[in-house]
């Protein structure tokens, strides 16, 4: 491969810097509920045993400031699975429109996934949101594998 030809297609790599910036905005949105909640149940985290997890006293706080840490895990699973693919198209498959749009999608419903889990958390239509995501996952590593073959 050539390196001084390669085209990057920019327009694919803008959901994954999308969806990165949400994991942060929800780990920060995460953050502000978890620590009033330690203080409500009396953590002092300056006191805390070395090694403690979260685990640990998860069972003690309400089930609200639990549902944005769940979140914030469900966005660091499969989108790992979603920022290299992601960055596989950008670089062999630069210009293909429905990429980008699939690409979209999935930050949108994931997004959207996040937004609902953390308000609301009714598991049918989360289930809904968490499978309309995967569907356009599929589809993603697909073209990546069909692109690189």
């Amino acid at each position: 491969m050539n390196l001084a030809n390669l085209t990057v297609d920019i327009n694919m790599l803008a959901p994954a810097a999308v969806l990165a910036l949400w994991s942060m905005v929800v780990m920060f949105w995460m953050t502000a509920k978890r620590l009033p909640a330690f203080k409500a149940i009396g953590v002092d985290l300056t006191k805390a045993e070395p090694g403690g997890r979260y685990v640990d006293i998860e069972p003690n706080l309400p089930s609200k400031v639990n549902w944005f840490s769940h979140n914030y895990t469900h966005l660091m699973e499969q989108p790992t699975i979603f920022y290299p693919v992601v960055i596989i198209l950008a670089l062999v498959s630069p210009g293909e429109v429905v990429n980008v749009y699939l690409a979209w999608a999935y930050t949108g419903l994931r997004i959207a996934h996040s937004i609902w889990q953390v308000l609301f958390n009714v598991i049918a239509v989360r289930f809904v949101l968490f499978a309309l995501s995967s569907v356009c996952m599929l589809a993603l590593a697909l073209h990546a594998v069909m692109a690189t073959l």
